[in-house]
């Protein structure tokens, strides 16, 4: 079976590096807030260019982070797509406010900035875009939305750590943003991980004292808080795999141009990437019909495909809001399959998966 995402192929790249700074960290015995989450912390804030970067335990945790940071919960309003992972809305329910979904666009599936002023109420606090699969939303007409309204804007770039919006940097381009550095993210760990970037110094201040037990000095704790850190270890092995980084954003790009010039002739539409933006490709995406056929016939071929996301979040029943019906979020989830996509994916593999998806007699499959 051919891997959905090589993690081996760069592990066997990278591992003598990773063999030494695992040990170096084995060595220094410093395994929570070790040197390496600072040196981690100021390269990645370094890479964007904004003032703080702030190591956590999970994306998942940098969204709720950024929330209490921001004094969002019970009796407030953060509007969020219909269409993304569960930590998107999850983050939202688990700090007491309730979230309000919008539709997103269909061609990119980032959420759609009209449909977004149409959710915003009274009670409204927050704007949570997601820079989905390795692409920004449209982050200034939603900072201009969020002014207007007298909003914050939460970028939710789980996915689009890497990538820029008319040159500048996604987790860069609003007050607060979070990123995750689980394993298959572009830019993953060893295990979970996250980091929120901003250029607010209190608001930097606020998220480490959350993060670390609501501390402000040793034993001083004026705030409720949690344990959210980043391990030594994690923030070695990404270290490391940051040299790599950009080579392999560039592979990424060859490998996401490769799979459009194979597809052009097939009924498939891959995800669209919005004007002024590149991406760092965390999926290839494409919608078809008769999905769960084209599915099975890849499957049956040796190929692993993965579905984001089968179901709208509105419709989680964790998260649920039974009235709302957003379009374009239900033609997504009902048409959207993902290929394989990885930087060392090679070209001889990339031309099997487009033959696959030909040999899925397109007459009867795809119409």
């Amino acid at each position: 079976m051919m891997p959905f995402i090589d993690l081996a192929a760069q592990q066997a790249r990278l591992g003598p590096r990773l063999q030494a700074a695992i040990e170096a960290v084995l060595a220094h015995g410093r395994y929570v807030l070790g040197p390496e989450v600072e040196a981690l912390e100021g390269r990645l804030a370094g890479r964007l260019g904004v003032a703080h970067c702030i190591g956590c335990a999970s994306g998942t945790d940098a969204l709720q982070l950024a929330l209490r940071a921001l004094e969002v919960g019970p009796g407030d309003e953060v509007v969020v797509p219909g269409f993304s992972f569960i930590a998107t809305a999850s983050s939202v329910a688990l700090v007491g406010a309730r979230p309000v979904y919008a539709d997103v666009d269909p061609r990119t599936g980032l959420l759609d900035p009209g449909a977004t002023e149409a959710a915003i109420t009274p009670r409204t606090r927050a704007i949570m875009p997601v820079s989905l699969f390795g692409q920004c939303a449209d982050m200034e007409a939603l900072e201009a939305l969020a002014e207007r309204h007298g909003l914050a804007v939460i970028e939710d770039a789980a996915q689009s750590f890497g990538a820029t919006r008319h040159g500048r940097p996604s987790c860069g381009l609003s007050r607060v943003a979070a990123t995750s550095f689980f394993p298959g993210k572009p830019l993953g760990a060893y295990g979970d991980g996250g980091a929120l970037f901003t250029d607010d110094d209190e608001l930097a201040a606020t998220l480490r004292s959350i993060a670390r037990h609501g501390e402000a000095g040793r034993y001083r704790h004026p705030r409720l808080g949690t344990n959210s850190r980043l391990d030594t270890l994690q923030a070695a092995v990404l270290l490391v795999k940051l040299e790599t980084f950009d080579e392999e954003l560039g592979w990424r790009q060859a490998v996401a141009e490769r799979y459009d010039r194979l597809l052009a002739d097939l009924p498939v539409e891959p995800l669209a990437l919005a004007p002024g933006n590149t991406s760092v490709h965390a999926q290839y995406s494409l919608c078809l019909a008769a999905r769960e056929r084209v599915r099975e016939r890849l499957a049956a071929a040796g190929i692993p495909t993965a579905i984001h996301y089968p179901t709208p979040l509105y419709r989680q029943p964790a998260v649920a809001d039974p009235g709302c019906r957003l379009p374009a979020c239900e033609a997504l989830c009902q048409r959207i399959l993902s290929l394989p996509m990885h930087p060392y994916l090679e070209s001889a593999q990339q031309e099997r998966v487009a033959e696959a998806l030909r040999q899925a007699s397109p007459g009867h499959i795809f119409g």
